[in-house]
């Protein structure tokens, strides 16, 4: 029985977890600088230790109700290929072990683009956690605009 660590975070009142591997840092809300002609979901750009990284909203990104920015609000950095993002979400504040078999497969009701990037549902104690990918959550094309942003 493989056990793997996620990254539990809030959206709004959902919980999603990524895997833990994929996460570089969980750090404070950082105030970005707007870049013209970026996806909606762009927030910005923001100094991350001297690397100049795009940071996306991932509540706009899915369509989410948007929240104010509070003292809960964290970007979560991953790698993306050659490049760091960050994501901005509600509240970053556990980590969860979930074993294979309290992870279910993505469930048929969700379809179309969601399903690349949900891997499935975890459940710990009475909670469902969303387990997505954020290296899945940007089309091909919406990679390849960040990888192209002049930054």
């Amino acid at each position: 029985m493989a056990e793997r660590q996620f990254v539990v975070f809030k959206l709004g009142k959902e919980e999603y977890g990524i895997d833990i591997m994929n996460v570089k840092e969980i750090g404070p809300y950082k105030e970005s600088t707007k870049i013209p002609n970026s996806p909606s979901f762009i927030e910005g750009i923001i100094n991350y230790r001297g690397e100049v990284i795009p940071i996306i909203n991932l509540k706009k990104r899915f369509k989410l109700k948007e929240k104010e920015i509070d003292g809960n609000t964290r970007i979560i950095v991953i790698n993306l290929g050659e490049k760091q993002i960050g994501f901005i979400v509600d509240e970053a504040s556990q980590t969860a072990r979930l074993s294979d078999e309290d992870i279910d497969p993505t469930p048929d009701i969700v379809a179309g683009i969601d399903r690349r990037y949900i891997t499935g549902v975890g459940k710990l104690d009475e909670r469902l956690i969303i387990l997505i990918d954020l290296e899945k959550v940007l089309t091909e094309s919406e990679r390849k605009e960040i990888e192209n942003m002049d930054i």
